[in-house]
């Protein structure tokens, strides 16, 4: 997105706005570095969990047990109270949706006691375009846990929502200042830790995370997955980028990826081949039902509901310009 540019609305140069998105660029580089280093929060953390035993699909199913299937995977994973990773890789699975159903889970986790779900669930939000959730994201912006408040800030900020402007002028400000300001008549707690050079580089970590590896959740446990597993950033990068368009070569392409032995491009696929309709793109991501991987289960599971029916967030225009290319 261009400075000064928010959808299709164009705005003056504002040096607030630049900052902020100078902001966000800057703890990436500065926070992705350091991720690796992180401590593990016990085996929940590793990844080791998303190698389970999983059912046999049924030999006979229709599409409601096929929907009824999808759906259960994505609750039980997201109210998963004992396994926080499951629940992060859940909420970045829902904010592939646009409906009550999932609109309910990411406002439940955003009550977690763990404060990663509660910044997965913001993301979540933010990933859904779904502006019914901009007072629940208010109400995080007091969260007690400066990563929570920043994440939701940033995540209302891209929904063109100033509501949490004061915490994000109060980090970019820095050392220069140590107390919270009054703007849009709202004042939230500052909390030091916003200026802590240690917490902004972890805040960093997740808000590139978040850029880079949808379909694994975002942050620490997404880094420590990708590099125990194997899994290639760039390949999942350039399915996410090529999704994009659609085109018979592209959605073939993606069919072929869903089989790959890496679980990132799996997951990667599944995403990309939302916006498909047919019944070869509905039935190749039931089989990833059973995948031996959680996050390629569950990105499997959102994306068969999008190409049955339920919806997503916005269609970006240019992607309604390639299907029409594509009939």
């Amino acid at each position: 997105m261009k400075a000064g540019t928010i959808g299709e609305r164009r705005y003056p140069f504002d040096w607030k706005r630049s900052a902020v998105l100078l902001l966000a660029f800057a703890c990436l580089l500065s926070g992705s570095g350091r991720a690796q280093d992180a401590s593990a929060n016990s085996a929940d953390a590793t990844g080791d969990d998303a190698d389970v035993s999983v059912a046999t699909l049924p030999v006979a199913s229709t599409a409601q047990d096929r929907s009824r299937e999808a759906w259960s995977m994505l609750t039980d994973a997201a109210s998963d109270a004992k396994h926080p990773t499951a629940r992060i890789q859940a909420l970045a699975a829902l904010g592939m949706l646009r409906s009550s159903r999932s609109e309910k889970m990411i406002v439940d986790a955003m009550d977690a006691t763990d404060l990663d779900v509660r910044t997965a669930a913001a993301l979540a939000a933010g990933q859904t375009g779904d502006r019914n959730l901009t007072t629940s994201l208010r109400n995080l912006l007091d969260d007690k846990e400066p990563q929570v408040a920043f994440t939701a800030a940033m995540t209302l900020w891209k929904m063109n929502d100033r509501s949490g402007e004061d915490i994000l002028m109060a980090v970019v400000d820095g050392d220069r200042s140590a107390g919270p300001s009054m703007m849009h008549g709202t004042e939230h707690k500052i909390d030091k830790d916003l200026h802590n050079p240690a917490m902004l580089a972890r805040v960093g970590a997740m808000q590139g995370a978040e850029m880079f590896m949808g379909p694994f959740g975002y942050g620490i446990t997404a880094f420590q997955f990708i590099h125990q597993s194997g899994g290639n950033l760039a390949r999942a990068a350039a399915i996410g980028q090529i999704a994009q368009e659609r085109s018979a070569p592209i959605h073939k392409e993606l069919l072929a990826a869903l089989g790959d032995k890496d679980p990132m491009v799996r997951a990667a696929a599944a995403k990309g081949l939302v916006d498909y309709r047919d019944p070869a793109t509905s039935t190749a991501l039931y089989a990833l039902f059973t995948d031996p991987k959680v996050p390629v289960r569950l990105s499997a599971a959102a994306a068969y509901l999008r190409t049955t029916g339920t919806p997503g967030p916005p269609t970006k225009k240019a992607s309604r310009v390639a299907k029409g290319r594509e009939e």
